[in-house]
């Protein structure tokens, strides 16, 4: 077995290790470099491509919009004029947390100063009979969604299973776009229920309903059915088949806590962290999908499966593992381009955690705010079509005031004088 011990990260030669060569990854490197650190940087990653963005996944990089060398988080010199090592292809099968090392899968070993895992989440395999026949896509790296785009052809017959965002982005921004009949399966009894409620889970019913997309709600996938190994439809609880040349599975993502849990860690959906990203080792930190992180807002651990969380709290990771502790308080944020909608969310609310939806702007036009409340605070706020209103939406909300519902709801009144 051999053992890297290259570079002069803190006075015994150990590196600073992030595994995970992801958004996360790359951009804790970056703001490693920012902060001052000048001892050696490796960045592994399993994937053989370098550290890219994964929203143009299900979005521009799926329509074909957006160019595959835009996706990438950095240039491919930037890592060597940066002095990071940038390991692809690479995986860690464990960590050691009492010698400081992680070993890989070709039985070498990396020791380590600090350690970052940005290891984010895996997809949640759909459990009936046939799910592993060809045809049958799940969209988490850029191969997949290079598979997926090959399948959306005109008068494809395209099923969704599960309408979340993963889903209904993929439905709206590449299938029905690219000519192909699509039907959108989900066991709940609207879109998005969980996250936006009914009354705003709704909207995004009808947008895709407009747009020509077969929504069945309630549905129970029993089996996917095949022919010589490749899909050919989905057979639902009902005993009923709806026909199918591709099947993308969108049913969620579980954090990728493998690693954690080998180094023994502090699991509880995700690997927990304090308000610095700083695991329950004190060497060990955590940021992105994986971290279900110490939030001083809301005074508990949230794990929040976004792009901003993965673009943001590296820096809050990096700056701990220099010992220049500032506490992750940024208020969650996601955003979605479905159709001609487009859409920010900013804040946390957790399913029946609110009291209240308010609508501000023209909900038929697709042009409004809705905000969630709670004892007349906004919790968050949802802005669909309206634009540069994020920073007065997080103000609300950061200052946990009551609000007059009337007025948060008339257009005429600026949303900061609230």
């Amino acid at each position: 077995m051999s053992t890297d011990t290259a570079g002069t990260a803190d006075g015994r030669g150990r590196p600073y290790v992030i595994v995970g060569a992801s958004l996360g990854g790359a951009k804790a490197a970056e703001a490693l470099r920012e902060a001052g650190h000048q001892g050696d940087i490796v960045l592994i990653g399993a994937e053989h491509e370098r550290p890219y963005e994964r929203p143009p996944l299900s979005k521009g990089y799926l329509l074909g919009k957006t160019p595959r060398e835009k996706i990438y988080v950095h240039p491919p010199q930037w890592y060597s004029d940066h002095d990071v090592t940038l390991r692809l292809g690479t995986a860690v099968t464990s960590i050691d947390p009492v010698a400081h090392t992680v070993t890989l899968a070709d039985d070498g070993r990396i020791e380590y100063a600090k350690l970052l895992l940005t290891t984010g989440s895996v997809p949640r395999r759909l459990p009936v009979p046939g799910a592993e026949q060809d045809g049958v896509h799940y969209l988490r790296r850029v191969e997949d969604s290079d598979r997926i785009r090959a399948a959306l052809v005109p008068g494809a017959r395209v099923v969704v299973i599960g309408a979340g965002w993963i889903g209904l982005e993929t439905a709206a921004a590449a299938a029905r776009t690219a000519g192909a009949e699509v039907t959108v399966l989900e066991a709940a009894e609207l879109p998005l229920l969980r996250v936006l409620g009914r009354e705003v889970a709704q909207v995004f019913a009808d947008l895709h309903r407009d747009h020509g997309v077969d929504l069945r709600f309630g549905a129970q996938v029993e089996e996917l059915t095949g022919e010589d190994g490749t899909v050919t439809g989905v057979r639902l609880g009902d005993g009923t088949t709806v026909a199918a040349d591709a099947v993308i599975v969108g049913i969620g993502i579980a954090p990728d806590t493998a690693l954690a849990e080998s180094a023994g860690l502090a699991l509880d959906n995700g690997v927990k962290t304090d308000e610095y990203l700083r695991t329950s080792d004190p060497d060990i930190h955590a940021a992105g999908d994986v971290a279900n992180a110490f939030h001083p807002l809301y005074g508990r651990h949230i794990r929040v499966e976004h792009w901003a969380n993965a673009l943001n709290q590296p820096q809050t990771a990096a700056r701990a593992m220099l010992g220049q502790d500032t506490p992750y308080d940024r208020v969650p944020y996601f955003f979605t381009d479905q159709y001609d909608l487009g859409m920010e969310y900013t804040g946390y609310v957790e399913p029946g955690g609110y009291d209240r939806v308010v609508f501000r702007g023209d909900v038929k036009a697709n042009e409004f705010i809705a905000f969630w409340l709670a004892d007349g605070r906004v919790l968050a706020g949802m802005n669909v079509n309206v634009w540069d209103v994020t920073d007065p939406i997080r103000e609300l909300i950061v200052s946990k005031r009551v609000v007059d519902a009337d007025r948060l709801t008339d257009p005429k009144i600026p949303l900061s004088e609230l």
